[in-house]
């Protein structure tokens, strides 16, 4: 490995770390889903709930490219 290699990979923690975002907004969707679903509000709990499963998706599909 190269000197020009090691200062990239020790740098790669400053690089916005796009699963974590989304792993972030998926627990939010999850939650405010478990909210609505508390509250009765049963389309709001669909919306919200295929909304978390888009988000996962995604996840999924950026972990599976890396």
């Amino acid at each position: 490995m190269s000197v020009i290699n090691k200062g990239r990979d020790m740098l790669s923690f400053l690089k916005p770390n796009p699963v974590k975002k989304l792993k972030k907004q998926y627990e939010a969707k999850q939650q405010q889903a478990f909210q609505a679903q508390r509250n009765g509000d049963i389309r709001g709990y669909s919306l919200l709930t295929e909304e978390a499963e888009k988000i996962d998706k995604q996840i999924k599909e950026l972990e599976n490219n890396a």
